[in-house]
């Protein structure tokens, strides 16, 4: 029932970034006097919109990854407690289990990046 519970929350708190941040994403409206001072301060705006979208993909797909090794690494635990004599498959299965969590923070570490200098 806790699982559940944490999940619900976390849930809702996903949603209620997804509706909230948009709202952080409109420039507010300059009473710039010239063109030059309105595109700078829209460049500083699209920097800060790259910040956030940044910061929270990375943070999203860390804590994410670490949950599930964490989960991987319980599980693999309590197969060798239970089945001494396989703990060399249980041991391969989950450093392959992990390599591919791994892999996925690798590529939301490489998503972000392409956002922060390409975009």
């Amino acid at each position: 029932m806790n699982r559940k519970k944490t999940f619900a929350m976390a849930l809702l708190l996903t949603l209620i970034l997804a509706v909230a941040l948009p709202t952080f994403a409109f420039a507010a409206e300059t009473s710039a006097a010239t063109p030059e001072v309105a595109q700078i301060e829209a460049d500083a705006a699209t920097v800060t919109g790259k910040s956030l979208a940044s910061g929270l993909a990375i943070g999203i797909a860390a804590a994410a990854g670490a949950i599930a090794m964490g989960i991987v690494t319980t599980k693999a635990a309590e197969s060798v407690a239970r089945q001494p004599e396989a703990t060399g498959n249980i041991r391969s299965t989950m450093m392959l289990g992990l390599v591919f969590i791994e892999t996925a923070i690798i590529y939301a570490l490489l998503a972000v990046i392409l956002i922060i200098f390409v975009l």
